[in-house]
């Protein structure tokens, strides 16, 4: 029931608002991880966005799969869409990888997880229909995951249920090439 009514209140803004972007980020493109957004106006100053980002690399040597959903409100300080803004974002993760912390090379980890914090950014108009949006963000990612052995994909920690990590990073950033749609 809450994702129909999240749904509703995106489709209404994007609709009514007249104002929507999508996005794909070049550098982590180049990286072979897309990232694509859509971004829309919801007020006077405010945008929302909704992005995904994805690793699809699956090898057998060092598993590093992981999907990112990540929706944020954004604050414009001067206009929408042309100069400097911060966001709030609150998302979630699904991940097969090893993390980025850990010193084994034998193991790997796969759980979920969430995230929340905050982005600053600037964006710059091309033309009435391109613009380039530079950010960069961070906050703290909590992750529950099950430890497993390379190769063998049986478990290396015996958690009952779920190991727990929690850290600061930077989980944000990039420069979106933003393509408008109306």
């Amino acid at each position: 029931m809450k994702k129909l009514l999240i749904l509703t209140i995106l489709l209404f803004s994007i609709h009514s608002q007249s104002q929507t972007y999508v996005k794909l980020n070049a550098f982590s493109t180049l990286l072979t991880v897309p990232n694509v957004g859509i971004e829309t106006s919801i007020g006077k100053k405010s945008t929302f966005q909704f992005d995904i980002t994805a690793s699809f690399w699956n090898s057998k040597v060092t598993p590093m799969q992981f999907y990112i959903f990540m929706p944020e409100y954004r604050y414009h300080f001067h206009e929408k869409y042309n100069g400097f803004y911060v966001g709030a974002n609150v998302g979630a993760t699904v991940f097969n990888f090893q993390k980025w912390n850990h010193l084994n090379l034998d193991e790997y980890e796969k759980g979920v997880g969430y995230l929340v914090g905050a982005s600053i950014g600037y964006q710059k108009k091309i033309n009435d229909k391109f613009m380039i949006d530079c950010f960069l963000g961070g906050g703290n990612s909590q992750g529950f995951y099950k430890g497993y052995y390379i190769g063998t994909n049986t478990r290396y920690e015996f958690a009952k249920n779920y190991n727990k990590s929690g850290e600061w990073l930077p989980y944000r950033g990039g420069v979106m090439v933003s393509y408008r749609l109306n």
